[in-house]
């Protein structure tokens, strides 16, 4: 059951890197903390932080795919403007 969820899970990734990761849509980091610089796509699909990939980069999600925790971390920024 887990291996269908996570199948899952990639190919709705795989989605979102189609058609939502461009220009204008933002990305952060796991605790909800928003990325505003280079991103780099690996192999399997996702994206991670900086041009290229380094010991320092990490994963990037999408708003949606953020724990509820993370979710609200990122609010926070939005009433910041």
């Amino acid at each position: 059951m887990h291996r269908l969820q996570n199948k899952k899970h990639q190919q709705k990734q795989l989605e979102c890197l189609g058609r939502n990761m461009g220009m204008g849509v933002k990305h952060y980091k796991k605790d909800g903390k928003e990325h505003k610089g280079g991103t780099h796509k690996m192999p399997n699909g996702q994206l991670h932080s900086g041009k290229t990939h380094s010991k320092s980069s990490v994963r990037l999600y999408h708003y949606g795919d953020l724990s509820k925790k993370a979710q609200a971390n990122a609010r926070k920024s939005w009433k910041k403007k």
